[in-house]
């Protein structure tokens, strides 16, 4: 079957592209950003074509030859209106499906609350996404599914924090809240049986796992798997979803742009009132327990295959760092430093690779924290997101409050490139670019570090030169301790 993907560099697409490669289907991957999948493993097997789920012409051209779509966009946290973007995205989908003769479109959204309630701004456009898509011309599967359990989801990174983190913890009601979560694995295992359902199926199904359990009731059974003490809840009326999403933004990596909408959406009684698709689909969900033990396991192996803070949305900034030659938008503050290291490229690589996370940012650890913790507070990311893996990064994700957004290995040359861009709240835009190259020395490497920063405005001249008096020794010592890492180091040089 040829399927088109959309969605293929989020947390489930990711998860999803190389079982339907697996299964024999042909697949083809609408992106934003190419760049990636470069270095994904499955990545090679598929057809990538660039475009945005927002242009139509994209869409239309994507959807050319394709029997099936997978339609997993979404663009939470992408800003307050998330839900025009939606939108205009089911409808671009919907409009170029019928005209390219799709037979089939597939559609993640979330389990609907019981009719007397009124269903959060989040839940409210995942099941209008959902009727744009039921309503058009080429038949549609709507999978409705609440809390998803599984390592790297931003549902699971939430419960999993907070539950660590706050033995003693004063609540909001939302906790009382009845949901019905669902294992990851059962989800893609859903999605895939929707591709050999009857032809012409057209309607939603709820997708649950066996327990219908409160907020509290997940956090102390999280607990209980993880196994640490029973959790001291004391829910409160006072606390608002955007007090809570606020508390969120500061315990756990979750920033507040994403935290908001979800928790607004545990407001909302989330639970299966049907179950049919047991019928077509034939599996066994597992239970809430097993999931999240599954999870865990994923975690301790550093098996977490995609993160929530490696996705991107619909009309986020996606521009490249300008080229040293061509830029000439204004004025390009740049702070560039240099030093030698007694050892080969390979070993200094692997020192620059490594940055972030729990290794640090090898200088003044304090200034981080604080400059983590400031942007948390104003609604930013902070350095909580870590990093996927250790040792091992991969173009497009999260790396702290930055994203990878180029990176080349050391080749036959020796010469290597990680280029980080900032998404920490701030007046102007901003990267870190890390270079190795063998040096002049038989047996040493050169080591370029710099930083470049685009200012906005008079903020951002003003914001440049209040952090200037620091930058000797947050960058002056990150080049030193990033060459120690590897071997001896010379003395650093201020470039310019």
């Amino acid at each position: 079957m040829r399927i088109l993907l959309t969605g293929a560099t989020g947390y489930l697409g990711g998860r999803l592209a190389p079982l339907l490669l697996d299964a024999g289907h042909r697949v083809r991957c609408l992106t934003r950003s190419p760049e990636k999948l470069r270095e994904v493993p499955w990545a090679a097997r598929t057809e990538v074509v660039v475009g945005d789920a927002l242009r139509a012409d994209d869409v239309a051209r994507a959807c050319e030859d394709v029997d099936l779509v997978y339609y997993l966009v979404h663009s939470i946290g992408a800003g307050t209106d998330f839900a025009t973007q939606d939108r205009l995205a089911a409808t671009n989908l919907a409009r170029a499906a019928a005209a390219a003769g799709v037979g089939r479109i597939v559609y993640l959204g979330g389990l609907l609350p019981p009719p007397d309630e009124a269903a959060s701004e989040h839940l409210a456009s995942r099941a209008e996404v959902g009727k744009i898509l039921l309503d058009g011309e080429v038949p549609a599967v709507v999978l409705q599914a609440g809390v998803v359990i599984g390592s790297g989801s931003a549902s699971f990174e939430m419960l999993r924090y907070l539950t660590e983190r706050l033995p003693v913890m004063v609540t909001p009601r939302w906790v009382t809240s009845r949901v019905q979560p669902i294992a990851v694995r059962d989800v893609l295992s859903y999605l895939l049986g929707a591709a050999a359902m009857p032809p012409g199926t057209n309607r939603r199904f709820d997708i649950a796992g066996p327990d219908v359990l409160t907020y509290a009731e997940m956090m102390q059974r999280y607990a209980a798997v993880a196994g640490l003490r029973r959790r001291v809840i004391v829910p409160v009326p006072v606390l608002s979803p955007w007090l809570s999403s606020q508390w969120v933004n500061v315990v756990t990596p979750v920033p507040k742009a994403l935290a908001q909408p979800l928790i607004e959406s545990l407001r909302n009684s989330v639970v299966a009132t049907e179950h049919d698709i047991r019928d077509l689909v034939p599996i066994e969900p597992v239970g809430f327990d097993e999931a999240v033990r599954l999870a865990l396991a994923r975690i301790r192996d550093l098996d977490v295959a995609t993160r929530w803070s490696n996705a991107s949305w619909p009309g986020a900034p996606s521009d490249s760092m300008p080229t040293d030659p061509d830029w000439s938008g204004g004025t390009a503050y740049r702070d560039e430093r240099e030093v030698v290291v007694r050892a080969a490229p390979d070993e200094v690589w692997r020192a620059v690779e490594g940055v972030g996370g729990d290794r640090g940012w090898y200088s003044w650890a304090l200034a981080w924290a604080v400059r983590g913790l400031f942007d948390r507070l104003v609604g930013g990311v902070g350095l909580r997101r870590g990093r996927r893996h250790p040792d091992r990064l991969l173009v497009g994700e999260a790396v702290d409050f930055w994203r990878v957004e180029a990176l080349e290995r050391p080749d036959r040359d020796g010469t290597g490139l990680l280029r980080l861009r900032a998404e920490m709240r701030l007046p102007g835009e901003a990267w870190l670019e890390f270079r190795v190259a063998p040096g002049e020395e038989p047996g040493t490497t050169r080591l370029d570090q710099r930083a470049l920063f685009l200012p906005r405005g008079l903020a951002g001249d003003l914001y440049w030169w209040g952090v200037t008096p620091f930058h000797g020794v947050v960058f002056g010592d990150m080049a030193r301790n990033l060459g120690r890492a590897a071997g001896a180091v010379g003395p650093v040089r201020r470039v310019r």
